[in-house]
């Protein structure tokens, strides 16, 4: 939060005197405090924070619905809601949108419920969703009935009769399903094969017959889960005459036997794992026509060692796009094939870049030929409007910031809707802006992060918002941004789970640091309650540092009520965006390139010298901690610089960069083919020898994702040189470390070890 007043000027002016004059004495490459806030509580109650009450029911957060949608024909919003004594149950939820009644829609007990398939839990850890009950639906096209998937079920919901039928698609379980375009049909992958139901006669239909073992249809494989954001592997032709769809052949890919650990038990898996440099999967894009239910082959080239990430349909119904992407991810085509004519694919537009090229879900077809495209190509990602040849009519956002989605196109009105970060870094806002590029105007206005869900039909929107002060609020717009009305105000008063514990609530102040080449890199700095200047105190520097991810925002996250835990413990916290961190531009995100691990430690140690100006800061006691990528950095923080860090938290850290799936990999370190010693470097385990004291780290032991070797390695290279260093494990927990008693249990761990090595 901003201040204004003279006096706050007066000391802002010294403080800055003051780092400007410490950095020039260490040589640190510091700007200014670009936007510094007093740490400071919300407005309500002083109960102390427990570790218990972090994750558990309900909700710090409050009512934070998910899966937002408006109907077609904009009546009603509806929403997944948790419940207050089972925040990861959830339930359907509806708000009419002509009076602002909300009301359950749907009570998730009367759908059945049981075990997920081992399909199901993996593609929702690719999700990265968790919990029980409702988890998604779809409307219909004409808004008058609700698609519910539910343990491997179906359920069609007709709102005029407010019933759930149980459709009938046997005994197996069902994945990935959808409604038709118009609503005739409903879609599903069964058993490795796609599958129809016609909902007129309740007539199954077996689509393709070859699924199963290696061969995958209608499914996206592994990698392009994981790391494409691709959760599904078939689409619709928007007038249902035809489906497209990938057939994934996995024989190629290393059978890697894992030990999935439980508690009860040893579960051996076998999982077709594309490490780096290795065989990828053989993938195919078949249209298969509904009235014959013949498959023709889509022609992608006479490269098989190639991704194919995206496909669209046009709205005609005759032409499909796919996009074609090179294995060294150098290479991006948009490609379009006539699928009622014997015609190879048409290359419409062609990205290149020597060092990687980034996906995106921003592509959007014109009734008149014409289409919307994102490209980096200028070091950002902007928006561009081509005609229906490739070539490019115009750029209608411009600017050293970056656009993150597209998220409504009104063709009528000529109006692309957006989210960028036009005004802020650490901010997401949602703009608008013409066909031709006039009219560019920003919609939101509390400063923090937007998200926005638009009616097909209306002119309407849902903002789903949050910032550091404010839990998640839903809000219903019009198309000039005006609020019609809360959704979900959420507003932190008496009565809201948050109230109780708001009044030692902290909000940090934000700041800039330069970088070795002197770009601007953003910082979160977190003081401990009741915080005495005349003292020192420790500090976390907690990281990611990975590519895509950002921490340094205004922004609500339950991650960071961890952090609020450790303020009142008596820790500071910090975190800095370092160089290869995202929405910052490709100059900013592609210093990683061929050797990761060294900028981002170089900027880590950059904010540990800033932290060693301040006079508060026990320069001495200062540790780091991550998960995942972020587990990464804190080995490599620990083992580069022990002389900065006195100790380190690192989760289910990737360790050697040979052990990770090819699409990730490669796209920052190449082929270890042709780039060996970049992948040595890049390893953690040259470094091990460094290591002196003060290290823990976890890992689930069914993670397959970031596989439990990678930790494994570590300690036995640590435990040959007779290190001593803590080890925490979880029987049956995945990547993500989901549930309350993980979670409770892992914090209470890392709080017993910070508090032991740094108090």
């Amino acid at each position: 939060m901003l201040r204004s007043s003279t006096i706050f000027c007066s000391i802002r002016k010294i403080i800055m005197n003051r780092i400007r004059i410490l950095s020039v004495l260490m040589a640190i490459p510091l700007t200014f405090v670009s936007t510094l806030t007093q740490a400071q509580s919300l407005v309500g109650g002083t109960t102390p924070l427990t570790v218990d009450r972090l994750y558990d029911s309900p909700a710090l957060a409050g009512s934070s619905p998910r899966e937002l949608k408006i109907s077609p024909d904009g009546s009603r919003a509806t929403f997944l809601v948790g419940r207050k004594d089972n925040q990861h149950f959830y339930d359907l939820w509806q708000m009419e949108v002509t009076n602002g009644k909300v009301s359950l829609l749907l009570d998730a007990d009367k759908l059945q419920q049981g075990e997920l398939s081992d399909e199901e839990k993996a593609r929702r850890e690719r999700q990265r969703i968790f919990g029980e009950g409702i988890m998604e639906y779809a409307w219909s096209d004409d808004g008058k009935a609700l698609l519910i998937p539910a343990s491997g079920k179906l359920y069609y919901y007709a709102l005029a009769d407010g019933k759930a039928k149980l459709l009938p698609t046997g005994d197996d379980f069902i994945t990935d399903a959808k409604l038709s375009p118009k609503g005739h049909f409903v879609s599903y992958v069964q058993g490795q094969n796609l599958w129809l139901l016609d909902l007129a006669t309740d007539k199954v239909t077996q689509l393709t017959k070859d699924g199963g073992g290696a061969i995958k249809n209608g499914m996206a494989e592994f990698v392009a889960q994981e790391e494409m954001g691709k959760m599904s592997g078939y689409w619709w032709a928007p007038d249902e005459s035809a489906i497209a769809f990938n057939r994934v052949d996995e024989t190629p890919v290393e059978l890697v036997t894992r030990n999935e650990i439980y508690a009860d038990g040893i579960k051996l898996t076998q999982q077709r794992y594309p490490y780096a440099g290795k065989p990828n999967v053989l993938i195919q894009l078949g249209v298969i026509a509904l009235k014959d239910k013949r498959v023709k082959w889509v022609d992608l080239g006479k490269e098989t060692d190639i991704y194919q990430p995206r496909a669209k349909w046009l709205p005609d119904s005759k032409h499909l796009s796919f996009e074609w992407q090179s294995r060294d991810q150098h290479n991006l085509d948009l490609r379009v094939v006539d699928v009622t004519a014997n015609q190879a694919p048409v290359t419409l537009v062609h990205e290149h870049d020597d060092i990687w090229l980034n996906l995106n879900d921003n592509l959007n077809f014109l009734k008149n030929g014409d289409f919307i495209w994102t490209s980096e190509r200028d070091g950002f990602s902007h928006i561009y409007l081509f005609d229906s040849k490739g070539k490019v009519k115009q750029q209608l956002t411009q600017g050293a910031w970056a656009v993150d989605s597209i998220d409504h196109v009104d063709e009528k009105a000529q109006w692309i809707y957006f989210t960028g970060r036009k005004d802020s870094d650490v901010e997401k806002h949602l703009y608008k802006v013409k066909f031709d590029g006039s009219g560019f105007t920003k919609l939101s206005a509390e400063a923090g992060m937007h998200s926005a869900v638009f009616a097909d039909n209306k002119a309407i929107y849902l903002d789903y918002f949050d910032s550091l002060s404010q839990p998640p609020q839903i809000s219903l717009h019009d198309d000039s941004g005006k609020r019609l009305a809360w959704v979900e105000e959420n507003a932190v008063k008496p009565g809201h789970p948050l109230y109780d514990y708001a009044g030692l609530w902290q909000l940090p102040e934000f700041g800039t640091i330069k970088a070795e080449d002197g770009q601007r890199m953003h910082y979160r700095l977190f003081k401990p309650v009741n915080f005495d200047a005349s003292k020192q105190y420790p500090v976390l520097v907690r990281v990611y540092g990975g590519p895509h991810a950002q921490l340094v925002t205004n922004s609500w996250s339950s991650q960071d009520y961890f952090t609020q835990y450790l303020l009142q413990q008596g820790f500071a916290v910090f975190q800095l965006d370092n160089r290869g961190s995202g929405h910052r531009g490709t100059k900013f995100e592609q210093v990683i390139y061929q050797h990761l691990g060294e900028a981002e430690v170089d900027d880590q140690k950059k904010g540990v010298d800033f932290l060693r100006t301040l006079p508060w800061v026990d320069s001495k006691r200062i540790a780091v901690y991550g998960h995942s990528y972020g587990g990464y950095m804190a080995l490599m923080c620990l083992f580069k610089a022990p002389d900065y860090f006195a100790a380190a938290v690192s989760g289910a850290p990737v360790t050697d960069w040979s052990l990770y799936d090819t699409h990730y990999t490669e796209r920052y370190l190449g082929n270890p083919a042709t780039n060996a010693e970049g992948y040595r470097l890049s390893s953690v385990m040259p470094y091990v020898k460094n290591y002196q004291s003060g290290l823990l780290m976890y890992h689930g032991m069914a993670d397959d994702n970031v596989l439990f070797e990678n930790s494994t390695r570590v300690y036995k290279a640590l435990q040959d040189d007779g290190k001593l260093f803590e080890v925490m494990t979880y029987p049956g927990s995945k990547h993500s470390m989901r549930g309350n008693k993980v979670k409770t249990h892992l914090y209470k761990t890392i709080t017993d070890f910070l508090e032991r090595k740094l108090k």
